[in-house]
């Protein structure tokens, strides 16, 4: 493929793609032949399934959020004739149980969850495709298991790092949509809004169950307006344990700093994966993670190659991303092949 590994390539996918549904460039439906929920301690159930060929190629899906869950259209970007797609709903989210809850629900706690799949799967090896949080997540597994990781083929990348969280926090994105960042912001009073974070998660963990919907609703809208380039408004209310689940878990972690050691703990340790191959596919106008993290890995990441998507924003389902993500892994499966 054009741009080469360490190459950055600007996909000339701007004319059309923002013109079609996603849903065409992906796979057709399918359904999962292994569905399971995974005992991993602590008192957490992970649901796990698997589709496509049992004996293909395993790739592990890693979802956004935290607390975003899997869906079905995740299974589609991958040829299933060829590949051996994991998903799973991280702790705390989607059919894992218990929902919502933040215990024994760290950063750490989920690297093992991954390796716990693996293991009970039988899988050596396996492709890593995470976006956004499932990015960080994907590099973190890849920087802790670097033997285990084929590929990571990240999108929307977030590094989990403070400057990232005061942009989308602190009133950088607010810059431009005001007026949404105003009813985010506006939701508590003036003496809190310097730290909004906090602010949120004194009512989001109040114990007032309609206190905390109504703020994780007002959390979750705030990121879906701001995820695709074709949104100009307000996002429409998530159901209400979806967006107390996500909420809830996106504010734990934040405010825990991913329970990394470290600021920039990410790009200090990614001498560990030099030799680890990696796709690196971002929105030109993302506003949720912006393109200068994705330049970021890319540059201090030899291995990686970076496609940069105009007129794209964050989401997995803008057409433009959708449609070099499944690109990327049908060039990964004929390389495979070749080998």
């Amino acid at each position: 493929m054009a741009g080469g590994v360490g190459g950055i390539y600007r996909s000339g996918m701007d004319k059309s793609p923002g013109k079609k549904a996603a849903s065409q460039f992906l796979y057709p439906p399918i359904d999962p032949f292994d569905q399971r929920m995974l005992d991993v301690g602590d008192g957490h159930r992970v649901y796990v399934e698997q589709c496509g060929n049992p004996e293909g190629v395993p790739v592990v899906v890693l979802h956004g959020g935290p607390g975003g869950g899997c869906s079905p259209a995740m299974r589609r970007y991958f040829d299933p004739a060829h590949y051996r797609v994991v998903l799973f709903d991280q702790r705390g989210c989607g059919r894992s149980r218990p929902h919502a809850s933040i215990e024994a629900n760290t950063t750490w706690h989920l690297i093992r969850d991954i390796e716990q799949i693996r293991e009970t799967l039988g899988i050596d090896r396996w492709v890593v495709f995470g976006g956004s949080w499932g990015a960080t997540l994907g590099l973190i597994y890849g920087v802790t298991h670097p033997d285990r990781v084929l590929h990571l083929m990240l999108r929307g990348v977030f590094l989990m790092t403070r400057a990232e969280l005061d942009w989308f926090y602190g009133g950088g994105a607010g810059q431009f949509w005001p007026d949404v960042w105003g009813r985010f912001r506006n939701l508590v009073p003036a003496d809190e809004r310097d730290d909004l974070i906090a602010a949120y998660g004194r009512r989001l963990f109040s114990g007032d169950h309609a206190l905390e919907t109504r703020f994780a609703r007002a959390w979750t809208s705030w990121e879906n307006t701001l995820a695709s380039i074709d949104n100009d408004g307000p996002g429409g209310d998530s159901p209400s344990e979806y967006a107390r689940a996500f909420a809830r878990l996106e504010n734990h972690y934040f405010t825990n700093a991913g329970f990394l050691e470290q600021d920039g703990w990410v790009l200090a340790n990614i001498g560990r994966i030099d030799k680890v191959p990696g796709t690196i596919v971002q929105g030109r106008y993302d506003m949720i993670c912006p393109p200068a993290s994705a330049m970021r890995l890319h540059e201090n990441w030899p291995a990686s190659r970076l496609v940069m998507i105009p007129r794209a924003g964050h989401a997995l389902s803008e057409p433009g991303i959708t449609a070099e993500l499944v690109r990327s892994s049908d060039a990964l499966r004929r390389s495979f092949a070749d080998n």
